[in-house]
């Protein structure tokens, strides 16, 4: 049996041997990674998996494409967006809710849109369970009529893919308030850039891409041609 010092070791393993060296410095990330109970998050046939440097499934058997992203990835990312506690938050790919939480304690609220409607209530389940009330988890396919299930809440000051895709849609940037910041893992296997593109005009963007993972591809974002000859 799991006793509740072991489950706070393993917490603190993640943070410090997972985490930190993958330079997520911040130490309101930091402090929520401690807080914010990720074995609650996952689901009960992964539970002894919750804090291992994994991308884990979210069903039984496992169904390509979804699963929730390893610790360090998922910290990485929040950071990376630089969360305001004013931000309005759009996420695509709610998974197991588990970051989700993250930016809700960070942010005023998150929209989160997941496409298959069973993940999306154990995420909404998970949520409340964790007593966070400022996150509205939707089953919608994000990607349908141009993003119309994500319009209801533009602009956001944030977006977060949470999971992979070839490239950044243009009509997912149109969402972004003046300043916003969207982030995503692009580009295919064997190597993936994390993008980190911001708004800085009407029709003007930066973009960085710092550092490299690879990731599971969200469903249904547009892929690349493949020419065959």
């Amino acid at each position: 049996m799991t006793t509740a010092l072991s489950l706070e070791q393993a917490r603190f393993n993640m943070i410090e041997q997972q985490v930190r060296p993958w330079e997520v410095l911040d130490a309101r990330v930091l402090e929520l990674l401690g807080s914010v109970r990720r074995e609650d998050f996952v689901p009960a046939a992964q539970r002894a998996l919750a804090f291992a440097d994994l991308e884990l499934p979210l069903d039984h058997p496992a169904v390509e494409g979804r699963c929730m992203l390893a610790p360090r990835v998922q910290a990485r990312l929040v950071q990376d967006l630089g969360l305001q506690p004013t931000d309005k938050v759009l996420e695509i790919g709610t998974g197991s809710g588990y970051t989700a939480a993250l930016m809700a304690s960070l942010a005023q609220q998150v929209l989160s849109l997941e496409i298959d409607a069973a993940t999306a209530e154990r995420a909404r389940t998970n949520l409340q369970r964790a007593g966070l009330r400022n996150v509205d988890v939707r089953a919608a396919d994000a990607t349908a009529n141009g993003f119309a299930a994500c319009r209801s809440g533009a602009p956001f000051d944030a977006i977060l893919l949470g999971g992979s895709v070839a490239e950044v849609p243009a009509d997912l940037l149109e969402l972004l308030a003046p300043g916003g910041r969207l982030i995503a893992i692009t580009g295919g296997e064997p190597v993936m850039r994390a993008t980190l593109i911001t708004r800085t005009g009407p029709s003007s963007f930066r973009t960085e891409q710092p550092w490299d993972t690879v990731a599971a591809r969200l469903q249904n974002f547009p892929e690349p041609s493949r020419f065959r000859f």
